[in-house]
């Protein structure tokens, strides 16, 4: 049960930190997190903190993947001329 507790802090933490770059704002994401986190916190069954903790890992994913995509679209924007769409 002590080793659950600290990876799901481990993963709020995680979470919280990669919050930051979030687009629609700090904190917006910090809100919602901690609305999630604090909807389970009753939770005791070890199966379902496991899977909560899976899905977390699966949401960082998901964040690092929503940022590599601004980023290449950055990029894009820098070295290519888009059209104008009207």
């Amino acid at each position: 049960m002590s080793s659950q507790r600290y990876r799901v802090l481990d993963l709020y933490k995680t979470l919280l930190y990669m919050g930051k770059d979030y687009p629609q704002g700090y904190d917006f994401f910090r809100k919602n997190l901690k609305n999630s986190f604090t909807k389970n916190k009753h939770e005791t069954d070890p199966v379902k903190i496991e899977e909560m903790i899976e899905r977390g890992k699966f949401v960082i994913k998901e964040i690092e993947a929503l940022y590599m995509l601004k980023k290449y679209r950055t990029i894009k924007r820098r070295y290519y001329d888009e059209p104008v769409n009207k």
